[in-house]
């Protein structure tokens, strides 16, 4: 392939990819529109800011050169090639993560203000900023110049042991999570409440399924947004609940989305997903593997010169990427929302159908998500169903 032709492909892809995003938010926010007397309008239109200012940002670090100019600036530098990867990787993760400081600070404190969610306060705001970048840095650093590494001395199955590397980082992060990682944002106290305990407690035996605790999480100090998740894997897994969620629930709603979270675990939708991801994460490795060796890979997306280095080309596949992978964003909600489905029927059967069906139209107002959202616009974008179809199946259930 010529680096002409991958050039016009990747402007191609990109061109299809944005336009068909402005298109799938303009549908939304029409569709919302009509139905404004049904539901509360969307914040459909926050999304079109970050599409362009993120279409921009790629625009000028590929083909307007600005990979290549601060690849040219690190270069001169004194320092050893493997650190010069890490700081050109470092250096971009630091200029995306700064032009997105103010759309970040836009959706908390103007968007969700205004719609009453937002409960944090800027310097509470601020302290999450940074700890989120020490904490990338402490895990994201060591994790990239291992990498960088093995592409420079494993041979030609370095995306290999790359992948099986990623693998062991997710496998870390899951273990650190729960007791060291999340108690840096949020403090966590074991669920007081009696009656509910010995009632989650039911459902839990109910299901087969073992925690080491039940937590509350004060996630009002930040959002009005409620929910529960578990977390961590074998006999470490805990269940935390929002302490939002408590406040808004009944306790048999609460127990129905509890046992909707649980039906993912004993459908073995988390197994599944996280199958899936590896084995796209594998193929994914195994294509750069074949792009680094490839000259067009790096003059068609406005690198040019011999033998680029490694850092270049990881930098240019993760910016390149979503532009040809986001037409199969379909395939993955599609799957996700049947996940879903399954999750709410299992709730069904081990709780109230009639409670999670409560529940989610609480949730679903809480979250300030459009009960009326624009068919195609979902298909693209919702992991979870139209809240009407999830309350229509949990009726007939009921």
């Amino acid at each position: 392939m010529t680096p002409g032709l991958f050039t016009a492909l990747f402007v191609v892809a990109l061109t299809v990819s944005v336009v068909v995003q402005l298109w799938l938010a303009r549908r939304q926010v029409r569709h919302v529109l009509a139905h404004r007397a049904v539901v509360p309008e969307d914040f459909a239109d926050r999304g079109l800011v970050d599409l362009l200012l993120d279409t921009v940002v790629l625009l000028v670090l590929t083909l307007g050169g600005g990979l290549a100019l601060i690849a040219g600036w690190i270069g001169r530098t004194s320092l050893p090639s493997l650190a010069q990867d890490v700081a050109l990787i470092v250096a971009v993760a630091l200029l995306a993560g700064v032009l997105a400081l103010p759309l970040a600070w836009y959706r908390t404190f103007v968007i969700e203000e205004r719609f009453g969610f937002n409960r944090t306060t800027l310097s509470l705001w601020l302290a999450d900023v940074v700890k989120g970048a020490l904490i990338g840095a402490a895990l994201g650093v060591p994790l990239v110049a291992l990498v960088l590494w093995l592409m420079a001395v494993a041979g030609a199955l370095w995306w290999l042991y790359a992948w099986l590397a990623w693998v062991a980082f997710q496998v870390l992060v899951l273990a650190l999570y729960p007791t060291v990682i999340a108690p840096l944002f949020n403090k966590f106290e074991p669920l007081a409440d009696a009656g509910l305990k010995e009632r989650v407690e039911r459902l839990l035996a109910r299901c087969g399924f073992r925690a080491k605790g039940l937590y509350v999480m004060d996630g009002s100090r930040r959002s009005a947004h409620g929910n529960a998740y578990f977390t961590g894997f074998g006999a470490a897994r805990r269940i935390v609940f929002f302490d939002t969620l408590l406040s808004r629930l009944a306790p048999d709603e609460i127990e129905a989305v509890l046992a909707h979270e649980l039906g993912h675990f004993k459908l073995r939708h988390v197994i599944k997903r996280t199958v899936w991801f590896s084995l796209g994460s594998l193929a994914l490795l195994a294509l750069l593997g074949w792009l680094v060796g490839e000259p067009w890979f790096y003059t068609g997306l406005g690198v040019p010169g011999p033998a680029p280095r490694y850092g270049v080309a990881l930098v240019l596949f993760m910016l390149a990427l979503p532009a040809f992978t986001f037409i199969a964003s379909p395939l993955a909600a599609m799957y996700s929302r049947q996940h879903e489905f399954e999750a709410d029927e299992y709730a069904a059967h081990n709780a109230s159908a009639a409670a999670l069906a409560a529940a989610l139209v609480k949730l679903y107002e809480d979250n300030a998500t459009t009960l009326t959202p624009d068919p195609v616009h979902s298909a693209f974008y919702d992991s979870h169903p139209p809240a009407p179809a999830r309350i229509a199946r949990l009726q007939s259930a009921a």
